[in-house]
């Protein structure tokens, strides 16, 4: 399974049996809210704190998915999910919900392809019939962590972004219909020394170029064998600064078929500043917008490459710099 140093093949194809988005009511207003299952048009969802809210669009990004692939949680051997809060709670909260085995994962923004690569590989080995894969953010949870509660009114620099409130889920089964999971490439850590907590898309893009080239140099590819090739959440500083660096080591990725999901996600006119980010940012762009347009045989083969930034509140307190990595996962009609 493994090819190159840090990718990896899998032969028996496993398959997205079902998938769903959530999202809240920024999303609704934004470019892609057709293609989201569910859309509330309460960011507290009527629970009494935005923590609790975010664990409810996970536990519905899951059952919608299960439903959509007409499993029952009961046939499901492994969880993957993680998040952004402390200790990954929506995640853990939300297995608890479920009572399946579970298997907390933690990369930041970049869980969505972290928990769909693991996923696939328990299905691809035969260690599961079932994985279920997910991951979720919310605007006020993730504001309160890293930044300051929203009550706060803080100003903002153009570098920030706007953290998606919403869920994305995948089932994959070794067999079915469905589009498939044909490589992974795991990334490396890559740290350029920037410690500015609102400018975490200059801090993610050279992991998301790291990862890419690794991928292409691994698997042997060029843009050619895609149709599209996203990253997760660079947003317009991240994606401008990751398509200079492509263009300096001589990557080739014609505009047509490269793009940001955070700079998808949102309308121009909504006041995202730079672009949106989250772990909800990739999942649900990639598990609602992308595999719609797979299935209307629109895309064929894409490449999401999911970015995250490992800081936390207590490194930045410390001065630490900001750590980034991206997981790419090829997905194929």
């Amino acid at each position: 399974m493994l090819t190159g140093y840090q990718s990896w093949v899998f032969d028996n194809k496993p398959i997205i049996k079902g998938a769903a988005a959530v999202g809240g009511p920024f999303e609704a207003k934004g470019n892609l809210a057709d293609d989201f299952d569910i859309l509330h048009d309460d960011i507290w969802l009527g629970q009494d704190s935005f923590e609790k809210a975010e664990k409810k669009l996970l536990e519905q990004a899951c059952e919608k998915a299960l439903d959509k692939a007409g499993v029952s949680k009961n046939d499901v051997q492994l969880f993957f999910s993680g998040d952004l809060m402390n200790q990954i709670i929506s995640s853990s909260f939300t297995a608890r919900t479920l009572a399946v085995p579970y298997i907390g994962v933690f990369g930041a923004c970049s869980s969505s392809m972290l928990s769909l690569s693991l996923a696939a590989t328990m299905v691809n080995c035969g260690a599961a019939n079932y994985a279920l894969a997910g991951t979720s953010s919310h605007n006020g949870a993730a504001e309160k962590q890293f930044r300051y509660p929203t009550e706060y009114g803080a100003q903002k620099p153009p570098t920030a972004q706007w953290s998606v409130t919403g869920a994305g889920a995948a089932l994959v089964s070794q067999e079915g219909d469905g589009p498939k999971i044909t490589t992974a490439t795991i990334g490396k850590v890559v740290d350029m020394g920037i410690s500015d907590p609102f400018n975490m898309g200059g801090a993610m893009a050279p992991a998301a170029v790291d990862t890419i080239q690794a991928h292409f140099r691994d698997l042997n590819r060029d843009h050619t064998y895609y149709d599209l090739i996203v990253t997760g959440d660079l947003g317009r500083v991240g994606f401008n600064i990751a398509s200079d660096l492509l263009k300096k080591h001589k990557v080739e990725l014609p505009d047509e078929k490269f793009n940001d999901c955070g700079l998808m996600i949102y309308r121009q006119d909504q006041p995202v500043f730079a672009g949106a980010s989250g772990c909800a940012c990739s999942a649900t762009v990639t598990y609602g917008h992308l595999l719609k347009q797979m299935k209307k045989g629109k895309l064929k083969k894409i490449l999401v490459v999911a970015t995250g930034a490992l800081l936390s509140p207590m490194s930045y307190q410390q001065k630490e710099s900001i750590p980034c990595v991206a997981h790419a996962v090829a997905i194929e009609a």
